[in-house]
Parts: structure tokens; C-alpha cells; sequence
């Protein structure tokens, strides 16, 4: 659940609330019981850590989506020189 950050405008006290998404904004301050609450904006400590969540991440061969099969390996399109012959001329 979300935690909220409150100031009441009257005395100007300053808390957190955990509520759902769908509650109701705190309208009380809990120190004054003045309806003068109002709910800051601030920043969250919301991180996205571990393996899968950078770009740089996607496309690794070991780790691919679920039901997605690896393609094989492209051959090298260069010719190894010791393995053609070339015709020579008399």
C-alpha cells in the first residue's frame, strides 16, 4: 500500500498515512482536528531493481520471454581461405 504524506494548513504539523489507492484523502489533521488536511505531492521510493528491468537486459540468451524459443547461431559468411581452392592459370 501506498504511503501518503499529509500537512495540516492550520498548525501545520506534518505526518504519513498507508492507505489504499481508493481511500479517501485525510481531511482531519490528527493533532488539531481541524479539516484543514491536504496531501503533499513528494517523491516515492519506488525502485525498480534486479535482472529484467533495463534495456540492456532484454535479449540476453538465457533469459528470454516465456514460450519464446532461441534462434540458432547465423554461420560466419566469411570463407575460411585454407578450405577454397582457386584455379590457377598455366
Amino acid at each position: 500500500m501506498p504511503i501518503y504524506e499529509y500537512r495540516c494548513a492550520s498548525c501545520g504539523s506534518e505526518w504519513e498515512e498507508v492507505q489504499k489507492i481508493t481511500d479517501s484523502p485525510v481531511e482531519v489533521c490528527p493533532e488539531c482536528r481541524e479539516p484543514h488536511a491536504h496531501r503533499l505531492i513528494s517523491r516515492t521510493s519506488f525502485m525498480l531493481r534486479g535482472s529484467g528491468w533495463y534495456v540492456t537486459d532484454y535479449g540476453r540468451g538465457s533469459g528470454g520471454r516465456a514460450g519464446e524459443k532461441s534462434s540458432p547461431a547465423k554461420k560466419d559468411s566469411t570463407k575460411d581461405s585454407s578450405t577454397t581452392s582457386t584455379p590457377k592459370s598455366d
